[in-house]
């Protein structure tokens, strides 16, 4: 497996990355913010970040002060977003961070956090 570019760029500028991301949500606002680490659960990323704007409107604001934060910090030049037109929930990928930005009601509906944060099974198939 190829190294994540955290691996190559160093552990340290995703945590930076995080902190930078996190304090971008809490200054626009934003509510119910959950981190979730995805080391050795996922390879899709380091960590994901779930957070919700009370309107459409909001997390279309939250979403765009995010990204212009991502940007002066180096972080989100090749970050991918989807949904920012629509505001019900909008996905930034930067990589090693993946961030959803939800209406609480559509938050609710997809449950993201019950799936993310699941415990470990160790080996254990449920069926």
């Amino acid at each position: 497996m190829a190294p994540s570019p955290a691996e190559m760029n160093g552990i340290n500028s995703v945590s930076l990355a995080l902190q930078s991301v996190l304090a971008s949500l809490e200054d626009s606002k934003a509510e119910n913010i959950i981190p979730i680490d995805l080391r050795g659960k996922s390879v899709i990323g380091d960590h994901m970040v779930i957070a919700s704007g009370r309107s459409h409107r909001h997390v279309a604001a939250v979403a765009d002060q995010l990204l212009r934060a991502l940007k002066e910090s180096g972080q989100g030049n090749n970050a991918k977003v989807e949904g920012l037109a629509g505001g019900d929930w909008v996905l930034i990928d930067t990589g090693d961070i993946i961030i959803h930005i939800f209406r609480p009601e559509v938050r609710e509906f997809y449950n993201l956090e019950k799936m993310w944060q699941a415990p470990e099974l160790d080996g254990e198939t449920v069926h």
